[in-house]
């Protein structure tokens, strides 16, 4: 297998292989064009972004400056997908993105690894798994999500937190290592905020 089938397969492979920097360098010049664009050119960025990225659903926004190591090319974004500055992917493996998915300020995710073993370390060896985000998800500021991580529909990673684990539908999951706290409840449906209620309709689905 060459290096770019090995990386396609999930298996140990040379990212610096001459034929897979050749492919990635030329997907990074309309990454550099988006981070340059003035908050006024909309259109010029959602191009840019269609341009980009594997998938891009309807309603996606990412605040400039974003980075990919692919520029975006192995990420895949649902409907409504909202991402604060400076969010990070490490897209040499894919990266999915469920529809009305928030992200906050600084979240890296990483597809890409490197194994422990010493000397395929010092040899820059790497490997790639999948990330997949759930619908509805809401990730906070500063989050670090590991290769092959899925974190489940309606749930909330809490600012600052490492997922290093599959995390379920339907919880609030915080810390290094990321754990769930709790699962969303009905108190939730009543408080927005700490003792601050909610004052408006919640839609039902």
């Amino acid at each position: 297998m060459t290096n770019k089938e090995r990386m396609i397969a999930g298996k140990l492979y040379d990212p610096g292989d001459p034929e897979i920097l050749k492919e990635q360098f030329g997907y990074l010049a309309k990454m550099y064009e988006f981070n340059k664009t003035l908050p006024s050119e909309m259109e010029k960025r959602n191009c840019l972004l269609k341009e980009m990225f594997g998938h891009v659903g309807e309603g996606c926004y990412i605040e400039p400056p974003f980075y990919a190591n692919w520029g975006g090319k192995h990420v895949f974004l649902g409907n409504h997908v909202y991402a604060n500055f400076h969010l990070t992917l490490t897209d040499d493996g894919n990266i999915y993105i469920g529809d009305h998915v928030m992200i906050g300020p600084n979240v890296t995710m990483s597809s890409a690894g490197h194994p422990i073993e010493p000397h395929l370390r010092k040899r820059e060896i790497q490997f790639n798994a999948d990330i997949h985000i759930g619908n509805n998800v809401w990730i906070g500021g500063m989050v670090m999500v590991l290769p092959g991580v899925t974190i489940g529909d309606d749930s909330v990673i809490g600012a600052g937190s490492v997922v290093t684990r599959d995390i379920p539908a339907g919880v609030v999951a915080v810390g290094n290592p990321c754990r769930v706290l709790r699962k969303i409840n009905e108190r939730d449906r009543k408080y927005y905020f700490r003792n601050l209620e909610i004052d408006m309709e919640i839609p039902e689905d």
